[in-house]
């Protein structure tokens, strides 16, 4: 039986990409001027003087303190500053060391985790993650970050990212970016079957509870939120990994606020999980099934714009109301209301949203 860990982990810390330059000092000013979104900067403050970043370091100027014995800290704290802790971990004992250098009073630590990067992170995010003390990490590229703000669903609360490369401070900044999407009821004003056409059908890597699904569509701005099949029925198995999303031409939303055709998602794509309250996550594509199978089409209105939306006319598939009561497409009616999302006209190049004349029927 597939089901959730019966414990759920909340942060509500800030998350942080700290970047570490690699760039030679003389081309210092030109690579920080180029970075958006940055507030800390771990270097020496003498190079940082007038950059407008605070900075983390081993240096009693630094904005945060990175200390690495217990005197250190004790020093720190009768500063002004922010006293934080930094260790190689290689075992249970430097585990130990970081645990207690919190209760010490350690604003942050700094896990470096040379070898075994998860299962150390993985311990002491949670036993820290309820605390004041914020956990940060090391990381050499975007991918490295990602995973750092993964671990054990919380993720660590900043990446201390070493880079030369704007560009990959940028990268590494999508990982921290859920949008939230204004969804809004869809008052129904057709419901017809439309013949036999290409569906596909979502399998995710990860479990969607109720209340999750993605956003589809026939038009970039206007969506219906398809719900997932987590709740399962008399004659079908729950399946709380997989959405029965959409016709192969409808639109869905993936990470970085572009859209994608159902028929080009694959195994690897990553697309936006959305609940109703619009809050994003997201998760991989473990699977995509295109199948030919009886559709139905559902065109809809919120506030004067019309869209419509084709899926596989099926029990299996439902949309959800404003109080979390799913109808089934089989069962949808003109003057149903659903929920949705949308927003003003915009073209689409490839996906990424420009500002052009355009309209769809």
């Amino acid at each position: 039986m597939l089901g959730r860990r019966s414990y759920i982990l909340i942060d509500t810390k800030t998350k942080e990409i700290i970047v570490r330059p690699t760039i030679a000092r003389a081309k210092l000013a030109a690579f920080l001027s180029e970075l958006k979104d940055v507030r800390i900067l771990n270097i020496d403050p003498k190079l940082a003087a007038g950059s407008g970043f605070k900075t983390i370091f081993e240096s009693k100027d630094a904005d945060m303190i990175i200390c690495k014995t217990i005197d250190e800290l004790s020093n720190a704290k009768s500063t002004d500053k922010v006293p934080g802790f930094s260790k190689k971990v290689l075992n249970n004992e430097d585990l130990e060391e970081v645990i207690m250098m919190s209760t010490l009073g350690a604003e942050f630590v700094i896990v470096d985790a040379a070898n075994w990067k998860i299962i150390p992170l993985e311990n002491i995010i949670s036993k820290l993650h309820k605390s004041a003390t914020k956990v940060y990490t090391i990381a050499k590229n975007p991918n490295e970050v990602r995973t750092m703000f993964e671990i054990l669903e919380l993720g660590v609360d900043g990446v201390i990212l070493s880079t030369d490369d704007p560009k990959e401070v940028e990268e590494s900044r999508h990982y921290l970016d859920n949008p939230i999407f204004a969804i809004r009821p869809v008052k129904v004003l057709e419901v017809r079957a439309v013949g036999s056409g290409e569906r596909v059908c979502v399998d995710t890597a990860s479990l969607l509870t109720a209340g999750e699904g993605m956003l589809i569509g026939s038009r970039s701005n206007f969506m219906f939120l398809i719900h997932n099949e987590s709740e399962g029925s008399t004659f079908t198995s729950p399946r709380p990994f997989r959405i029965n999303a959409g016709a192969i031409y409808c639109y869905t939303i993936i990470p970085g606020g572009k859209t994608q055709y159902l028929s080009e998602i694959e195994s690897g794509t990553e697309v936006l999980i959305v609940n109703k309250q619009g809050a994003t996550r997201r998760v991989t594509v473990g699977r995509s099934k295109i199948e030919t199978r009886p559709l139905k089409l559902v065109r809809g209105e919120i506030n004067g714009e019309v869209g419509t939306v084709i899926l596989q006319n099926a029990e299996t598939i439902t949309f959800m109301t404003s109080d979390a009561k799913l109808i089934p497409v089989t069962e949808v009616k003109v003057g149903d209301e659903i929920l949705g999302f949308m927003k003003p006209k915009a073209g689409r190049h490839f996906g990424t949203e420009v500002d052009e004349y355009i309209l769809e029927k």
